[in-house]
């Protein structure tokens, strides 16, 4: 009976004692006890809440540029002191063949005009550059390699590096990037080759990619970027209702599309020798044409796995094509990076190898073999559940690709809040490079 006495006497000092130092915010050792047990205050300490809140949309200044560095090279009937709104917007042409693929500057663009999407969307335009989180840039850097650069040595690249030149000019000029360095900035760079002439003037900014594979780790990394999926060539497979997909695809492993590529794509040249011979695996070198990508539809639509080596950079377009397909990638590329993943685990979907293991006899295909329906029946479900995160659309849709990469800006905006705040009280060199 004393020994209960006593013993409820030390809790009860024990828990006064803690309750005291909560309320006082005293500290033991380093560990502050009123913020190890906040859910027992009250009081809210107003200066830890980030400007950038998850609960409210992104707030976007986009800075109203010259035609030229965007939508005139859509449409040449826009002038430069004609302002852009959804109104007059050029639709994406529908025959613009693999461009579409690094079109995210583009729907980025839009989603940022459009005038009645606050409930669906994850960034909204501000007027006032005072209020924004960050600013948005829309140059169509990947338009304009395509369209004047695609060559590398056409005179026409003199346009491509100009505009360069040009924009790079127009923001040295803005206060707002001269107050951060441009830091809050997003800059759309996403085909490998885009703003390639000075694209490390403007490292400091938070890029929109495809990779990493033709950045140095001084200019580009996830810390501060954000990696965006390709726009897919083929159309969705939305009436996949087989009532029994595992057989109806008939082919177990699928690839259809260049083999001579560079860097760690020479793979795909290798796996050609090394998986024929296997009735049930398809795989061709084809090039890009619109009877190409139709018959790659039909393929990826009637195979369980489809096969998605490296290109000439550590991505390809062709792993979203088979997302949309509902075709379970089989992912070959030591280096590459993957859109969304602080949100989307790709293991519940896809299937990874590496490229010395993809490159060793028989291996891959009886490992796939191994994969046993129950396993293939639930990564096909999760495919069409996830299906509608790489879709760019416009009105733009809740959870879309646009969407979904406004979602990612943000999760970037207190690393270059922290990066800017730190530059300014400096007085020496940092110490941290």
């Amino acid at each position: 009976m004393i020994a209960k006495s006593i013993t409820s006497l030390i809790i009860f000092l024990i828990i006064t004692f803690i309750t005291y130092l909560i309320t006082t915010g005293s500290e033991i050792g380093t560990v502050n006890l009123r913020s190890q047990f906040s859910f027992l205050s009250s009081t809210r300490n107003e200066s830890f809440i980030t400007p950038c809140r998850t609960e409210s949309p992104l707030r976007v200044y986009m800075y109203d540029l010259p035609k030229r560095f965007n939508v005139a090279m859509l449409s040449k009937k826009f002038v430069d002191d004609e302002a852009v709104t959804i109104r007059n917007l050029p639709p994406w042409p529908r025959n613009s063949g693999l461009k579409q693929q690094h079109s995210v500057e583009y729907w980025m663009m839009a989603s940022l005009l459009c005038e009645n999407c606050s409930d669906v969307s994850d960034a909204v335009r501000v007027l006032d550059p005072e209020l924004a989180d960050v600013f948005f840039v829309p140059f169509f850097s990947s338009l304009s390699f395509n369209t004047h650069g695609r060559n590398m040595t056409d005179p026409d690249t003199e346009i491509d590096r100009q505009l360069q030149v040009d924009i790079l000019k127009f923001l040295r000029q803005s206060i707002y990037w001269q107050r951060t360095e441009g830091r809050d900035h997003v800059i759309p760079m996403h085909h490998p080759n885009a703003f390639r002439f000075l694209r490390e003037e403007v490292n400091a900014s938070i890029l929109i990619v495809a990779d990493f594979g033709r950045y140095s780790k001084n200019m580009s990394n996830l810390q501060k970027d954000v990696v965006a999926p390709y726009m897919h060539v083929m159309e969705s497979f939305v009436d996949d209702n087989s009532p029994d997909p595992y057989n109806s695809r008939t082919t177990l492993l699928f690839f259809r599309g260049r083999t001579v590529r560079k860097s760690e794509g020479v793979v795909r040249a290798k796996l050609e020798k090394i998986l024929k011979g296997y009735s049930d695996v398809h795989y061709e070198a084809s090039y890009a044409t619109g009877e190409s990508i139709k018959a790659s539809s039909q393929g990826m639509r009637s195979s369980k796995f489809c096969l998605n080596p490296a290109g000439d950079t550590p991505s390809s377009n062709r792993l979203f094509d088979a997302i949309v397909s509902h075709c379970v990638p089989v992912i070959v590329s030591d280096r590459i990076e993957l859109p969304f993943e602080d949100e989307l685990d790709y293991n519940n979907f896809s299937i990874f190898f590496s490229i010395e293991e993809a490159l060793i006899p028989g291996y891959m295909v009886k490992q796939l073999r191994k994969i046993s329906k129950e396993k293939w029946l639930e990564m096909w479900k999760r495919l069409k559940e996830i299906t509608h995160h790489y879709e760019y659309q416009y009105p733009p849709k809740k959870d879309d690709a646009v969407n979904m990469i406004w979602r990612q800006v943000r999760h970037k905006v207190p690393f270059e809040r922290l990066a800017v705040n730190r530059a300014r009280r400096l007085k020496v060199p940092d110490w941290w490079r």
